[in-house]
């Protein structure tokens, strides 16, 4: 029975919390917030005696073997590094941190401590990614030589500490951007990035202006703080020759939301959002091929109780997770790089 804590107890933690507590091989025995009102009602809701408002002494508990960090971007380094120096497993909400350097530090404590990091990439756990990941690994799509990916909100800066830079470290690109990059860059087979092109722009602000249409609102929602972009776009050349194009806003002065997910290889396409399809040929005539499962689109909730399970049974077992730190560094190193780009109005070597 693995033996759990919670750090942070925002509204991402519920997506680990109740996957933990349906899980059997599994025990949730702590929770930890700065914020005692969240702590004590999370605590009553879902049964969770053990109560910590600082996660130093969460990890002085001997009884609990891993974590689950659900706290501020700028948090992470430090907990992860924390908790892998008391002997925990450690699950860490996508971004891994911040910066480069921060992910290399948690990349050399989890080398040091023998123990297992998983980071939060919940998408690479959604069941249409799994079945896509199948054909692609048989060869179905061939080398896959371009992606591109789109995330774009018209209205959806969630404010909070999302808006903050101190605490989040930017904006849709380390927020969304993150998720687009990662399931691309997994399905491409994960090459070397040699380097970045990026650009950034904060033209609209968080429009809390706006009225008759509603959207996401951080617990901490405050409109007079975003210092944080509007949008981001990158193009990202890999060692092999491959290419990633992508874009991600939280607002845009665009006609409706829109979310894709492409890749093409030599032999195939495919794409996995808005749901999933796949494209070949054979006998001199090109397919659109729909696979008949149950859900085509990506099911979040579901995909982290994936994530979770998997969690738990690499740390029972000791498996490697299919999202070791290795690749929160890789991913890192993109998503700084193309800040530095836009930054610098240059292209930057990864």
């Amino acid at each position: 029975m693995l033996k759990v804590g919670v750090v942070g107890t925002g509204s991402i933690s519920e997506f680990h919390i109740k996957p933990y507590l349906a899980n059997e091989d599994a025990e949730l025995v702590a929770l930890c917030d700065l914020n005692s009102e969240r702590l004590v009602e999370k605590g009553r809701l879902f049964g969770v005696s053990q109560l910590y408002s600082d996660y130093r002494e969460l990890l002085s508990n001997d009884e609990i073997d891993a974590i689950s960090i659900c706290t501020w971007n700028n948090s992470h380094a430090e907990i992860a590094i924390s908790a892998l120096e008391s002997g925990k497993h450690v699950l860490v909400e996508k971004p891994l941190c911040m910066t480069v350097e921060e992910a290399l530090a948690v990349e050399a404590a989890v080398k040091k401590s023998g123990k297992m990091l998983q980071v939060g990439f919940v998408r690479r756990h959604g069941d249409n990614a799994a079945l896509l990941k199948k054909f692609i690994d048989h060869g179905d799509l061939g080398e896959i030589y371009y992606a591109k990916a789109s995330c774009l909100r018209r209205l959806g800066n969630p404010g909070g500490w999302f808006s903050d830079r101190n605490k989040s470290g930017g904006g849709p690109l380390i927020d969304l951007g993150v998720h687009m990059i990662d399931i691309c860059w997994y399905f491409m087979g994960k090459p070397r990035p040699v380097s970045v092109s990026g650009n950034t722009y904060s033209k609209l602000g968080n429009r809390s202006h706006i009225k008759n249409l509603s959207f996401y609102q951080a617990a901490d929602y405050d409109p007079s703080l975003n210092d944080v972009e509007d949008l981001t776009n990158a193009l990202i050349r890999f060692e092999n020759g491959a290419s990633l194009l992508v874009d991600v806003s939280f607002t845009l002065q665009a006609k409706e939301d829109e979310l894709y997910v492409k890749l093409f290889g030599d032999k195939g396409g495919a794409e996995i959002e808005p749901e999933l399809s796949i494209v070949g040929e054979k006998h001199d005539t090109i397919l659109n091929m729909t696979p008949q499962i149950d859900n085509l689109k990506f099911d979040f909730e579901k995909a982290f109780y994936n994530e979770i399970n998997h969690f738990v049974s690499c740390c029972i077992q000791g498996k490697e997770s299919i999202a070791p730190v290795s690749d929160g560094v890789q991913v890192m190193k993109m998503l700084n790089g193309i800040y530095e780009s836009a930054r610098t109005g240059k292209e930057v070597m990864v």
